[in-house]
């Protein structure tokens, strides 16, 4: 079994809401203030269900799309609003994009602004993030399965959906490493190629250990065979 030079830190992370003075009492307002919020401003609202709603399946759409959808009863727009391809947008800038050209084609085709129910507007908030490393690190394929029974779905969701925007390429920290350092070019294609959309976080944990242990029964071995998981600072750099 290949041993990595460099092991994969699996990290946890701690996200707090904040509230933002920006407010939508109606459509024109929600384009206005799309266009300039911070960009932890537009993760929060198209990246907290994936975490909030972990045991629902496929995931709800975005806030923006919610609202506009529920509480201005514009359907046709918050479907559009929800259409948005989260999982191939490269970037939070890109996907402010999208909705201010979704939004923009709204008004361009002449629609009216339309209003919220008093209490109903629309209230921006922003996602206030810290990350440390956990206790596990793997520098083989076998630790790489038992930290990744180990940690919690928000190591998870760092790692595959905070890395698909950090990265800027469209690609996980799992499989970055797993081609990087192990060279597992297949594996790591197969990781690559599951939608973490579609399905609770607990589930991609199961779907993507699966794929592991299928490897590595294919290089004879067996999980029995594992040693103790290596611990941040239990071998040397």
């Amino acid at each position: 079994m290949k041993t990595a030079e460099k092991p994969f830190q699996f990290v946890a992370r701690l996200e707090l809401t904040e509230c933002t003075q920006w407010r939508a009492a109606g459509l024109e307002d929600l384009l206005r203030h799309v266009k300039i919020v911070p960009e932890s401003v537009l993760y929060y609202h198209t990246h907290r269900f994936l975490r909030q709603h972990q045991y629902l399946s496929p995931e709800p759409p975005n806030d923006f799309a919610y609202w506009v959808y529920e509480i201005l009863g514009e359907r046709r727009l918050g479907e559009e609003l929800a259409s948005v391809d989260i999982i191939h947008v490269p970037s939070l800038e890109a996907l402010r994009a999208e909705f201010v050209s979704r939004l923009g084609s709204y008004f361009s085709q002449g629609h009216a602004d339309q209003r919220a129910p008093a209490g109903e507007e629309f209230y921006f908030m922003s996602a206030v993030t810290f990350t440390f490393p956990t206790p596990y690190r793997a520098f083989n394929l076998l630790e790489f399965a038992q930290g990744l029974r180990k940690v919690s779905i928000d190591t998870i969701s760092h790692h595959v959906f905070d890395a698909r925007l950090r990265n800027q390429r469209g690609a996980n920290d799992f499989s970055l490493w797993l081609i990087q350092h192990l060279g597992e070019d297949v594996l790591a294609g197969a990781i690559e190629r599951m939608d973490p959309y579609t399905q609770t976080l607990e589930g991609l944990r199961s779907a993507i250990l699966r794929k592991i242990e299928d490897r590595l029964k294919k290089e004879g071995v067996h999980q029995e065979e594992a040693a103790p998981l290596a611990m941040s600072g239990s071998r040397a750099e």
